[in-house]
């Protein structure tokens, strides 16, 4: 009896609040239902907006759950994101991408809560690809990747992963293995397919074995219907070529070859668009030189490297600016550059990263800094083999 009085008493309140903003009830509805048809909440209890009745507790808690997400997309109706062709894949991809290394805990300890909150963010923000690879984490950023994913619409986002490094030492680049290491990534992403597989590190294999053993094999996995497209992934600039002048592939991925300390990517733009594949810059903060914390300890950088850019963040520091800001400018400021990849794990940082792009850079500031890492500008560290 208590419990069909309080209901009661429940519609009367809902009724009254329903008079009295029933328009303004009726388009926040609606606004949820255009902005986050893809929430696991609304999923499970759609909210109708035309009837009261329905406008229940489980209405209430939906509309409660999403306005997190809600709040942020309005603070941030004035940044809206670019879109690039990715090559010839016919893919429009947002020029600021979310690099899923630090979904792996790979530069600091992260929690999948927070993991998770950065992937909804970064695409409820417009960002629309989201690349990871096994190796990050030793699997870890795939798994938190799935599970952000878990109950996204699949038009969202476009998907990459790699094949061949497991490691910081450990490399398999066999067709057995790279078929095998779709299919697990396809597992622990939750996916029916992958948009673009990429060869990872290929400077640590040798060229013959990616041209004739594994491209074939992830060809095979396209024909399939595994995967969409197919790239590959290294720091030494000349690995691209000697690729591209045996094989055509759709993407390369070139990272730390972008940035305000090195920009010797650009030498290669031109060779790159006759080829015609997609280019996506990676890690423009150059694994994190270029932040006032700094790199980690594993970062392979000299002692001239480290030194000009911390010199660099200090003096953005002082004249209450933020070096990154000044990098992931710079870094997507190049229209040539389909999209560059910004790996965080942070919900604040993807947040701080999209607004930045429509700040214009202090052009005093960005001399001054250009000044400061002049004597070790386009310097880099050895990786691979030898002959890589």
């Amino acid at each position: 009896m208590e419990s069909r009085i309080e209901s009661k008493n429940h519609h009367r309140r809902v009724e009254a609040c329903w008079t009295i903003h029933r328009q303004e009830v009726a388009c926040l509805c609606c606004y949820v239902q255009t902005r986050c048809r893809d929430h696991p909440h609304f999923e499970s209890h759609p909210v109708d907006p035309v009837d009261p009745v329905n406008f229940s507790n489980v209405a209430i808690e939906t509309l409660l759950s999403c306005l997190p997400l809600l709040l942020s997309s309005q603070q941030l109706q004035g940044a809206t994101l670019e879109y690039r062709k990715l090559g010839n894949t016919g893919l429009d991809v947002s020029v600021l991408g979310l690099g899923g290394s630090s979904l792996g805990s790979v530069f600091r300890p992260v929690e999948i809560d927070e993991a998770i909150r950065c992937v909804h963010l970064a695409l409820d923000l417009g960002i629309n690809l989201i690349d990871v690879a096994p190796c990050y984490g030793r699997k870890k950023a795939e798994r938190v990747l799935g599970m952000a994913l878990r109950h996204v619409g699949r038009h969202r986002y476009t998907l990459m992963t790699k094949v061949g490094r497991y490691g910081v030492d450990r490399f398999n680049f066999s067709a057995r293995r790279v078929i095998k290491s779709v299919d697990q990534s396809l597992s622990r992403l939750g996916a029916d397919v992958i948009d673009v597989i990429q060869c990872h590190s290929i400077e640590f294999a040798r060229i013959d074995q990616i041209v004739n053993e594994t491209l074939p094999a992830l060809e095979t996995l396209r024909q399939q219907g595994k995967v969409r497209f197919i790239g590959v992934t290294g720091l030494p600039l000349r690995i691209f070529g000697d690729v591209l002048d045996r094989v055509p592939i759709d993407t390369v991925l070139s990272y730390c070859h972008y940035t305000l300390n090195d920009a010797t990517l650009q030498t290669q733009l031109d060779y790159l668009e006759r080829k015609q594949v997609g280019i996506i810059n990676a890690s423009p903060l150059a694994m994190g030189l270029l932040t006032h914390r700094g790199p980690p300890g594993w970062h392979p950088a000299g002692k001239p490297i480290r030194s000009a850019c911390a010199r660099a963040a200090d003096h953005c520091r002082r004249n209450g600016a933020d070096l990154a800001q000044l990098a992931i400018r710079f870094a997507v400021s190049n229209p040539r550059i389909h999209t560059t990849l910004v790996g965080t794990a942070s919900p604040a940082n993807i947040e701080r990263n999209v607004k930045w792009i429509d700040d214009p850079p202090d052009p005093e500031l960005l001399e001054q800094v250009r000044r400061i890492l002049k004597p070790v500008q386009d310097q880099t560290w050895p990786s691979g083999r030898a002959e890589a």
